[in-house]
């Protein structure tokens, strides 16, 4: 028993890893999820984004899509990435006053 129940465990770690990095140009919204951050309204608005207005050229686009902004944009950036480049071009978060 002990064995299945470690299988099982182990699948599921290999299966969803915490640790992959998400395209945001090839993600679905069940893989954006995965992200800590971003929900199901911020994984449909993404979508939705790109399929209104095409490919992500960089995470800085991200902080158009309703529920982003520069500071949000910030913290995901070792998370997300745009046709495979991790983090390019992400503005850092700025502190408010």
């Amino acid at each position: 028993m002990k064995k299945l129940m470690l299988a099982v465990l182990l699948s599921a770690l290999f299966a969803f890893p915490v640790w992959a990095v998400v395209d945001i140009n090839s993600a679905t919204p069940s893989q954006l999820e995965t992200v800590k951050g971003i929900g199901p309204a911020k994984a449909k608005a993404i979508v939705d984004y790109r399929d209104k207005h095409g490919a992500f050229k960089s995470l800085d686009d991200l902080a158009n899509v309703k529920g982003f902004g520069k500071a949000s944009v910030a913290k995901l950036k070792d998370k997300l990435a745009v046709d495979g480049k991790v983090g390019e071009k992400a503005m850092p978060a700025t502190k408010s006053k």
